[in-house]
């Protein structure tokens, strides 16, 4: 439940500024991020995101489970490129009389997809942290984002928990009963878990639409109303903006 939480709850410089602002910073510091051709600026955004964590007081148990995904994705791509892709070999070997060959061409270009992957994770996790959910919502509709998919998000934000605190009842009651004492038993129970959780999702969406009808939904949600846009965010952030720019361009 901590991984999905809302983090935003401090009082924090971040905080206050604007969702659509730092939203529409860090849409264009993540098409910086994924057009780069190097290692330096993914990694220089990365080391950003990572100390603005630190400065919005982020729990280290958050952040490594939020990071650990896209760091074992990164690991995997620099394994494959290293050891599939390329022409400039740097070592040969044959065990059990299997060919395995490191390629110094395929290393660098997984090192520039996997910094690219963690510099743009870092950027949207440093956006999840310090934005409000339904804030940001609301900043994706203030871009134009189709309101039928912003309604589908906040439905699934929502049943996110409920579906979590399903999952971690049925889980602590088939522990209690010995249901992952073995390999084939803990796969059976995780079976017996999916297929319950699979059921309960389906249960709860006819229930929630039946009761959304009922009290007069016309397929439009109400969203935050968006206040006027402060001068010295706007000036601040294209600032920010050009001083990466510029980093980018070097």
């Amino acid at each position: 439940m901590e991984v999905f939480s809302e983090h935003p709850k401090n009082d924090h410089l971040l905080s206050r500024v604007d969702a659509r602002v730092k939203l529409s910073v860090s849409l264009l510091v993540l098409a910086m991020v994924l057009s780069y051709k190097g290692l330096a600026f993914p990694l220089f955004t990365l080391c950003i995101s990572l100390v603005l964590c630190m400065g919005i007081k982020v729990r280290p148990k958050v952040f490594f489970l939020r990071f650990s995904e896209p760091v074992l994705i990164a690991f995997v791509v620099i394994m494959i490129k290293f050891l599939f892709s390329g022409q400039d070999a740097m070592f040969s070997i044959n065990p059990w009389g299997m060919t395995i060959t490191g390629h110094k061409d395929g290393l660098m270009d997984g090192l520039q997809i996997s910094s690219r992957i963690l510099g743009a994770v870092s950027v949207l996790a440093l956006l999840g942290f310090s934005t409000p959910f339904t804030e940001l919502m609301s900043a994706l509709s203030w871009l134009r984002i189709p309101r039928g998919l912003i309604e589908i998000l906040m439905f699934a934000y929502r049943y996110i928990f409920v579906l979590s605190e399903d999952a971690l009842v049925i889980y602590n009651a088939q522990k209690n009963r010995l249901g992952y004492s073995s390999i084939r038993r803990g796969l059976s129970s995780f079976g017996v878990l999916a297929g319950s959780l699979a059921i309960k999702a389906f249960d709860s969406s006819q229930n929630t639409a039946t009761a959304m009808i009922q009290r007069g939904y016309d397929g439009s949600l109400p969203l935050l109303k968006q206040r006027p846009l402060r001068l010295a965010e706007v000036l601040f952030s294209l600032f920010f903006v050009v001083i990466m720019g510029i980093i980018w361009n070097l």
